[in-house]
């Protein structure tokens, strides 16, 4: 966003300096919270969820509906394969869910042949239709249950932020890794490198040896690169300073507290029906030999680590996800069960990569990621995504939350790429999010379509009398820099356009102004007043001008209540029915939500 300097976010360092108490115990200095006014009120009273209609969540249910279709679309070639057999789809806002729907198949293959690049099917009747309460391996969204596991411990004084890993594993200091902290390993800025085959180690012991000795690829905390080996070092520190396994560390401090009756590592046969099958794991694209994945892990290296790893592992249903969402979006608790604290979570939403922009990251949580939130993207917006095929995206400013599981690597991981389905179904939820007119009934939408340009083009003006200058209401959320929204006018017929510069202004801030008339990325998705003065021309002729690129968008942009005075009076007034109809729409459509 053109204006982020000044839209008053905490800084990484910022909060390093007053955010964290003495004696390791975690506190933080008043953050800025969202814009509240975007939130229902029923967040005030921290709901716990229950079925209900659209209605009831403040959600549209059209918007609903096309979740659902578009998500069936890519039960079909996506391009050329199903990007899933199956998913579960669960979206609301407040205390609602207002959409659970399973769609397509939860075990459908029981191998895959790689000389075809086919998959080999069971009988009809051994399929495995999804339901509602099908259970997902979570792979990556594993890394949310370990990261809240460590803000707990840092809320009781065990776990510093800011320590060194090496003074709770001594032995993790070798190779240059004395100083990473375990703020680094929760934002994966500790230059640990991606990946590395922990499962060919024969041994626990040897497994262990292999992140003792692993060397850093870059000086910690000097970039950003994600890394599996984070979340698992964090689970030796945990276990270490409890004494307790993280299996149990997730049983006694999360899943008991909130209820959650289908999370856990290592579920027991009696799931397996109701578990989603994962891959046909076998060389060349799976590190291990071990035909059709259907009830235990499918990450090799949380395989060979018994099943339990604090970089996956955890298997879960998309109720259990949403209860857990709940509880954050709630400030930690969940009906009588507190497991953080408000200033905890406000922690875990706060981004602490400043210092790397696109890669903005909380504790654990990542934020403001369009490439799987689509249209939920905000600068509070938090989730994760999981390689088999799974997410959590939760957005505070609305307060709502969208759960995705799919089972995308059945029966090869080659089938799938990118995350299309979910950017779909994050778009459809935002969407179903009502954006109410600033005035009248109607505003102009530009839409949110990829590669597009939208054009909302005012009648030709007179404002040769001088003073001349346009009043409007707008509303903008953008994919930062890569789409834009811009004021701009001709006097020659078309020929050439410059851009207008305006100031916007809300209640309680500072006018902000935009001298390259043009603004992108976040505007707290509130209504602003705009002002511009514009050039004096006897045929000038003004426009808004939305574009976006070929990969994400925002949730757009939205005009109303344009008007144009001069010193000779009224120019231009969208209120009049005549003026009104005079207006050039390409792109933009007149919506009521």
């Amino acid at each position: 966003m053109t204006d982020r300097a000044a839209s008053g976010e905490l800084t990484r360092r910022q909060l390093g300096r007053g955010g964290l108490a003495l004696g390791g115990a975690l506190a933080l200095a008043p953050l800025p919270a969202g814009p509240a006014e975007a939130a229902p009120a029923a967040s005030a009273h921290r709901p716990t969820l229950r079925h209900g209609s659209a209605a009831r969540a403040g959600l549209l249910t059209s918007h609903l509906r096309q979740l659902v279709a578009d998500a069936e679309a890519f039960l079909g070639p996506s391009p050329e394969h199903p990007w899933y057999a199956g998913a579960v789809l669960l979206a609301g806002r407040g205390g609602t869910v207002a959409l659970h729907r399973p769609i397509g198949t939860a075990v459908r293959y029981r191998a895959y042949d790689e000389k075809t690049d086919t998959g080999i099917e069971f009988p009809a009747d051994e399929q495995i239709p999804m339901a509602e309460d099908t259970v997902f391996d979570l792979a990556s969204v594993s890394k949310l249950f370990t990261s809240l596991l460590a803000v707990q411990q840092m809320e009781r004084g065990r776990l510093e932020l800011e320590g060194k890993v090496a003074s709770y594993l001594p032995d993790f200091g070798r190779a240059g890794k004395q100083d990473i902290t375990i703020r680094q390993l929760l934002t994966h800025t500790s230059g640990f490198r991606a990946w590395i085959p922990l499962y060919s180690a024969p041994t626990y012991e040897e497994k262990l040896q292999l992140i003792w000795n692993e060397a850093p690829v870059s000086t910690p905390g000097t970039a950003y690169l994600y890394s599996d080996l984070n979340l698992i070092s964090l689970q030796l520190v945990l276990e270490r300073i409890t004494g307790r396994s993280l299996d149990v560390l997730l049983r006694d401090e999360i899943t008991a507290p909130l209820g959650l009756r289908r999370t856990r590592y290592n579920p027991p046969a009696s799931w397996r029906p109701r578990i989603a099958a994962t891959e046909d794991a076998r060389p060349p694209w799976s590190g291990l030999d071990r035909g059709l994945v259907w009830g235990e892990v499918h990450d090799e290296n949380a395989f060979g680590l018994g099943g339990v790893a604090g970089h996956a592992g955890v298997f879960s249903d998309a109720w259990d996800l949403a209860v857990l969402g709940r509880t954050l979006l709630n400030g930690g608790v969940y009906g009588r069960a507190r497991i953080l604290t408000p200033e905890s979570v406000e922690l875990m939403f706060t981004d602490f990569n400043t210092a790397f922009p696109g890669d903005e990251h909380g504790l654990g949580f990542e934020l403001y990621q369009h490439w799987y939130m689509g249209a939920m993207a905000t600068p509070r917006s938090a989730g994760h995504t999981g390689f088999t095929g799974t997410s959590l995206v939760l957005d505070p400013t609305t307060d709502s939350f969208l759960v995705v599981l799919g089972n995308s690597v059945h029966p090869v991981r080659s089938w799938r790429s990118g995350s299309a389905p979910r950017v779909a179904a994050a778009n459809n939820l935002a969407r179903a999010v009502p954006v109410r007119p600033e005035r009248g009934r109607t505003a102009w939408f530009s839409g949110m379509a990829v590669s597009a340009t939208a054009t909302l083009t005012l009648p030709t003006l007179d404002t040769s009398s001088g003073r001349a200058r346009l009043r409007c209401a707008l509303w903008w959320d953008t994919e930062p820099g890569a789409d834009v929204l811009v004021l701009e006018a001709t006097a020659d017929g078309g020929t050439t356009w410059q851009p207008v510069p305006f100031t916007t202004s809300r209640r309680g801030e500072d006018p902000r102004r935009h001298p390259s008339g043009s603004v992108t990325g976040w505007s707290g998705r509130v209504w602003h007043r705009v002002s511009a003065g514009l050039p004096a021309a006897r045929r000038l002729v003004l426009r808004w001008r939305y574009a976006s690129d070929r990969r994400y968008v925002g949730r757009g942009a939205y005009v109303d209540g344009l008007r144009v005075d001069a010193a000779d009076g009224v120019l231009f007034d969208e209120a009049r029915p005549a003026d009104a109809a005079r207006v050039e729409a390409v792109g933009w459509t007149p919506s009521a939500d």
